[in-house]
């Protein structure tokens, strides 16, 4: 018996010199964090709005953290490829995700991917967000998010609306302007923005809820009229736009927002470590110069926050998706 409790007792120190080394490591280890480059993936191809912001963002934060950090792009499924490299990835802050509204779309619909974006990932912080405007042709004889949905009331299945795809952005959007506003505006989806922001503008359709980049400067040529922007709050890039949520349908928000996400498992402090010089950026006139020039505007969030807004931006687009049947093409 005696033996029996000597070779317990031995185990034990055994595991607590093991449990004491392993922690001396991992401090060590994260003190010295970044001591190489660190990689940040984006689901999006070279020249997408994302991979734009991403390059901006790898500088900045780059020259903050005193570490290069290297793009990555794995467009695919929706960018769901690139997602599932970050999840299966070693949670050791060397590896990042650009994640953005697509991710919390597909998460519904796309169910069938090999990672969940609520469970596998570590959120990190918000970053940015690109609005989109509410665009008509200017023949449309509206002036206002209300005449609008008068019109569209007036004439059911009349208004119709252009999208760059089934589930993008730009479609979900309008199917949730559909849903708040009460009424059923005529779907018309193209391969993306650029075919679909010619045809508003030569008259074949009527309505669009474009990326700001997309119209802005149609709008100043006046080839198209904007009611409003679908930001929380009025974009830089054209403050004299009211909101939707503004102009009377209280709550509505449908931007493109960017952010930082890093492998389940990343612990907390590297975790704040990334957020706090992330978060500085929204100080940095330049950063702020930069964004502005691509129709971005700067923001930032704590990690937890940024996970509580997905949680709740995910569920807000399963719910439009599921009510308005939407398929992904």
């Amino acid at each position: 018996m005696q033996q029996v409790q000597f070779l317990c007792r031995s185990l034990l120190w055994v595991v607590i010199a093991i449990c004491a080394t392993s922690t001396s490591l991992w401090a060590q280890s994260n003190s010295n964090y970044p001591n190489k480059p660190i990689k940040l993936v984006v689901g999006f191809p070279p020249g997408a709005s994302s991979d734009v912001l991403a390059r901006l963002l790898a500088t900045r934060l780059g020259e903050s953290l005193g570490q290069p950090i290297t793009i990555e792009n794995r467009p695919g499924a929706g960018s769901n490829l690139g997602a599932d490299a970050v999840a299966r990835s070693a949670p050791d802050g060397y590896t990042l995700l650009l994640t953005t509204v697509a991710n919390a779309i597909n998460a519904t619909l796309m169910p069938s991917a090999s990672f969940d974006i609520l469970r596998d990932f570590a959120p990190i912080g918000i970053v940015a967000s690109v609005p989109n405007l509410l665009v008509v042709h200017p023949s449309v004889n509206v002036k206002s998010v209300q005449e609008l949905i008068a019109l569209a009331k007036s004439k059911p299945s009349s208004v119709i609306y252009a999208s760059s795809g089934n589930g993008t952005g730009t479609h979900l959007a309008a199917e949730l302007f559909n849903n708040m506003a009460d009424i059923q505006m005529m779907h018309v989806p193209y391969k993306g923005s650029p075919q679909a922001v010619t045809d508003l503008i030569a008259g074949r359709v009527m309505v669009m809820f474009a990326p700001t980049s997309s119209v802005l400067q149609h709008i100043k040529a006046g080839s198209l009229k904007a009611l409003a922007t679908t930001g929380a709050q009025r974009t830089a890039s054209a403050p004299e736009l009211p909101t939707v949520a503004e102009s009377g349908l209280a709550g509505f928000e449908a931007s493109v927002w960017f952010g930082l996400m890093a492998p389940k498992g990343t612990t907390p402090d590297l975790i704040e470590r990334l957020n706090r010089e992330t978060a500085k950026l929204f100080t940095n006139e330049k950063w702020k110069e930069q964004l502005a020039a691509q129709g971005m505007d700067p923001l930032t969030s704590s990690s937890e926050k940024f996970a509580e807004y997905l949680r709740a931006d995910t569920a807000k687009w399963a719910r439009i998706i599921k009510s308005a049947g939407v398929k992904a093409d």
